[in-house]
């Protein structure tokens, strides 16, 4: 399985990147934290390390560390624009429950 991009976000990753000047991708994982227990990580990827495994969609990659598969799994990542806001949104089908500010998630 692993992590889906949509286009939208896979242009969004491109884009920055582009403009940063450097980096091979986004990275992505997940920290105990927030309301819920865990929380979702987002950083540039200057690098590909061999702990890690890399799924690339739309010309972009996204990197994580093999240690937050087994929360991340299946997970779509979105770029949406909702009124002034701009974001990645994640579609975990590994989570079961969110807290009321969406920041932090349970399996």
């Amino acid at each position: 399985m692993g992590i889906e991009l949509t286009e939208a976000a896979a242009e969004r990753v491109k884009s920055q990147l582009a403009k940063r000047g450097s980096g091979v991708g986004l990275r992505v994982g997940v920290r105990k934290s927030g309301c819920s227990g865990y929380m979702y990580t987002m950083d540039y990827a200057d690098e590909i390390g061999e702990d890690d495994a890399v799924f690339e969609e739309h010309g972009a990659k996204v990197v994580v560390a093999r240690k937050h598969l087994d929360l991340l799994d299946g997970t779509t990542l979105d770029f949406r624009s909702e009124g002034l806001n701009r974001m990645f949104r994640f579609d975990n089908p590994r989570a079961k429950h969110a807290c009321g500010c969406g920041e932090s998630f349970t399996v």
